[in-house]
């Protein structure tokens, strides 16, 4: 089946999972990566109006209750509402569903949930206008983006109070972020001579239930995740150079006989960032290295192997049908289930939690040997200590940070609690465990910047020079964070060695 979305100006299309070509990372990472617009294919034009067309018959000549079309919603899913209230039950739905709080979601979030939530109407099992579809699309390409709370979702019925910001926007009402400003939706419709859409039966349930909050989230994660998890490799790396350690534990000999692929995918790259460091070809004083550098392999390479199951999940999410109910236009059937409930991206969410929440905590392992006075490094990594304490404090900072993952990391997605009067009786809390986990991903990577910190000062008292390529990486590294000679603010060094990290611009290939 084509999907919904291709790329304007290209030929490649973007296909569903069971195609030739799915919706991938890779296509999503060239989307996010070139801003570029979409549009709907015509297949998915023409399955969104045959759809459309198919429940307007419906509901005309059928005086049966329909779930969500012509009844009630959630435990009052009994109550029928009559034909000339049908457009009124939508907009209800919205406005009474759009009741998110908290902290505002961030905008590329929010541009990842248009797209997902445009994919999956563009299916044609939803029943929507092609104008709501449509108004979608043309907020995604003008960067119009509504805004959406942290809180509400209990990621069972879908995400339905977040979804019904997203909505709320189409019907003219609300907030958008436009040109960077927070402003309202009807200006911004007027500013564009875009009427409000009138949502028709059906519409606002469609628009609410899915999965899309959930799985934008676990989208922005993932990619940022797989980012870092190259970025671990590197920085440990240099740690191993800097903390004078063995290359044994690297041996391709050892992971072969423990064939895990992220265990062996990691010594090969880390052994490739080392090729050629004369630190490393130093005779050693030393038997062995303390476990968060000896166990780099089976740490990083678990995490890697976690992510090959996440991704997998949140692939086949982006690329189901999760809307309720769901229109069969060829079987001639409209039926009810629960395909939005959110328990397969809740687990998947929490694994990602748990398997970034340790990389985190064995780098901050690194950064406490670092600064430790062992292996001829100064103690706290800085000139006359005592006087100076050097790099003492951002070890703190990265194991408050370590703590407060530990304590994210908990999975929400063994929580439940009854909502909708009994009707919706156990939900996935996979909206709790996304929030969690991007804060979880963005802690790992300012840890990361910690020990790039660590790892380069520790540098600057040994002797030999590591490898080639590591040396130009320092280099760059260190245009932005120069070697600490005496105590100054060290909160500055740490934002611009995030920022840094931040700025690095990896080809997808490496991580995906």
């Amino acid at each position: 089946y084509d999907i919904p979305l291709r790329l304007v100006g290209s030929e490649m299309c973007i296909r569903d999972r069971i195609s030739t070509q799915p919706f991938d990372f890779q296509t999503i990472y060239n989307l996010i990566l070139n801003q570029t617009t979409v549009e709907i294919s015509e297949d998915a034009i023409l399955k969104i109006k045959e759809c459309r067309a198919y429940l307007e018959r419906k509901i005309a000549d059928s005086k049966a209750p329909i779930y969500g079309i012509n009844t009630g919603f959630g435990a009052l899913c009994n109550v029928k509402v009559s034909n000339e209230n049908l457009k009124k039950l939508q907009a209800n739905l919205v406005r009474s569903h759009a009741c998110g709080t908290g902290a505002l979601v961030p905008q590329s979030v929010i541009k990842l949930m248009l797209l997902l939530k445009i994919k999956a109407l563009c299916f044609g099992y939803s029943g929507v206008q092609l104008k709501t579809v449509q108004r979608l699309v043309d907020f995604y390409n003008s960067d119009i983006l509504p805004v959406v709370y942290t809180q509400g979702s209990l990621g069972a019925s879908g995400d339905l109070a977040p979804l019904a910001h997203i909505a709320l926007a189409l019907i003219g009402e609300g907030e958008v972020w436009f040109q960077g400003i927070k402003q309202p939706t009807s200006k911004v419709l007027k500013e564009k001579a875009w009427a409000p859409i009138k949502l028709q039966s059906k519409e606002g349930l469609a628009l609410l239930n899915g999965t899309q909050f959930m799985a934008a989230y676990a989208l922005q994660s993932l990619l940022k995740s797989y980012k870092l998890s190259y970025v671990s490799d590197l920085i440990a790396a240099l740690s191993l150079d800097a903390y004078n350690c063995q290359m044994q534990p690297f041996n391709p000999l050892i992971h072969a006989v423990r064939p895990h692929k992220g265990q062996i995918k990691t010594a090969a790259q880390i052994s490739k960032f080392l090729k050629g460091s004369l630190l490393m070809a130093q005779k050693k004083s030393h038997v062995q290295d303390p476990y968060s550098f000896r166990c780099i392999p089976q740490v990083h390479g678990a995490t890697k192997d976690s992510l090959k199951y996440i991704a997998k999940t949140v692939l086949t999410e982006i690329n189901s049908v999760n809307d309720n109910p769901i229109i069969f236009v060829e079987a001639d059937a409209i039926i009810s289930g629960g395909n939005f409930h959110g328990q397969p991206l809740a687990f998947a969410l929490d694994h990602l939690k748990i398997s970034m929440a340790e990389l985190g905590s064995i780098s901050e392992r690194r950064i406490f040997k670092l600064i430790s006075g062992e292996r001829d490094l100064p103690s706290f990594l800085i000139d006359k200590p005592g006087l100076n304490s050097g790099l003492m404090i951002p070890q703190y900072t990265a194991a408050s940070i370590v703590s407060a993952n530990k304590q994210l990391a908990a999975p929400a997605s063994v929580d439940s609690i009854v909502s909708s009067n009994g009707q919706e009786d156990h939900v996935s809390m996979g909206a709790n465990a996304a929030v969690q986990a991007f804060e979880i991903v963005d802690n790992v990577e300012q840890i990361l910047a910690i020990e790039l910190m660590n790892a380069s000062q520790a540098l600057f008292y040994r002797k030999e020079k590591t490898s080639p390529f590591l040396e130009s990486f320092l280099r760059a590294f260190r245009d932005e964070v120069p070697k600490v000679s005496e105590d100054r603010i060290l909160h500055e060094d740490l934002q611009n060695a995030l920022s840094f990290l931040k700025s690095l611009k990896l080809e997808s290939e490496l991580f995906f």
